[in-house]
């Protein structure tokens, strides 16, 4: 095995630069991992947009320990190449990652909510990640692909897994009728998570084209046009009720508003979308109307990975959503840059052996 590797390295606000750098060495309980996919998403492009964010490139981070310059990437997926300690994997294993670190030790990891554990820390966020010839991951974050699911398909777990987990945290039952606001990436893996634990009435609300269009192929009921007056829409479809569940994941302005607009009184809304503007909540109607406002973030890696791969290998998700498959040499102008300008649609993998 070479002793550097091609690694994407981020230094700041759009300084991301391709540099050679050691192999990372794993340590006891980790896995090295040739990385074959690596998944983008809009927490990457902001980070290089807008960053550091989340990347402890001035400050130490509490639990990873990372500080400085850093590798990002916490979508990935690849082969083991090598082991320490007793882990459950040998070399030769495809295994994506869920790249959320927790301690197993505190008292969030023991409700089992590791997503949320005191010393939580993500690889590509808060220390060094996917986007890279190669990466170090505890072995307990990692789960094997199964057998004949694809590279580029199994590139998307990690993301579904935070659908998955999404959806569990909307509180929907069989039978709701749930509203799911923007149909990209992020809203898609929500309606992927939806369709495999319930059997709701689903709409999903974006612009016309092809993300509504791919909505209704992955099991929602029905789909709005963002440019119509939704809030009326859903209001008559539901005799002036309201929907039972609304889940945010556009973060565009104006959707928090009306997402309460919409719900139906003792309903439930979901914060998944990161709003790029600050929402303005009427507390009175909130509370005289008793909503319930929830959040999700991360996954539980126990609870959603495995089905994430599980989804991915039995249903038309991988292909629906794939956009393309790009080189580290191409990430920004392909990659990053894309998801700013919001061109992209769909899901973008890096695969970092690629050339050119």
């Amino acid at each position: 095995m070479t002793q550097t590797m091609r690694a994407a390295v981020y230094h700041g606000a759009r300084n991301i630069r391709i540099e050679d750098v050691p192999v990372p060495a794993p340590r006891d309980g980790e896995v090295l991992i040739a990385v074959r996919r690596n998944g983008i998403c809009g927490t990457d492009a902001t980070e290089w947009a807008k960053g550091p964010v989340m990347a402890p490139l001035a400050e130490r981070h509490p639990a990873s320990g990372h500080l400085g310059p850093m590798i990002p990437g916490h979508e990935f997926v690849g082969e083991v190449v090598d082991v320490r300690g007793a882990v459950d994997f040998r070399a030769g294993d495809i295994v994506a990652a869920g790249a959320g670190v927790w301690c197993g030790a505190c008292d969030r990891c023991a409700q089992g909510r590791t997503n949320v554990c005191r010393r939580y820390y993500t690889l590509g966020l808060n220390a060094h990640g996917g986007l890279a010839e190669y990466v170090a991951a505890p072995a307990h974050t990692l789960r094997v692909v199964p057998e004949g699911l694809s590279l580029d398909h199994a590139g998307m777990a990690q993301p579904l897994a935070v659908g998955l987990h999404a959806a569990r945290r909307a509180g929907v039952r069989d039978g709701d009728r749930v509203v799911v606001i923007g149909a990209g990436a992020i809203g898609t893996f929500v309606l992927a998570g939806l369709h495999h634990l319930h059997a709701a009435d689903v709409t999903v609300i974006d612009l016309p084209g092809p993300k509504l269009a791919r909505a209704l192929k992955l099991g929602a009921t029905r789909t709005l046009s963002a440019r119509d007056d939704v809030v009326a829409l859903v209001l008559e479809a539901t005799a002036g009720v309201g929907a039972d569940v609304v889940i945010e994941a556009s973060g565009a302005p104006g959707q928090y508003e009306k997402a309460l607009a919409m719900v139906a009184t003792g309903g439930r809304v979901l914060a998944v979308g990161l709003p790029k503007e600050k929402p303005t909540v009427d507390m009175f109607a909130l509370a005289l109307r008793e909503i319930t406002i929830e959040s999700t973030v991360a996954h539980v890696c126990d609870e959603d990975l495995r089905p994430a791969l599980e989804i991915l290998a039995t249903g038309p998700l991988g292909p629906l959503l794939l956009d393309d498959v790009i080189s580290l040499d191409r990430l920004v102008d392909a990659g990053l840059g894309r998801l700013v300008d919001g061109s992209v649609d769909g899901k973008i993998l890096v695969d970092p052996g690629a050339r050119g």
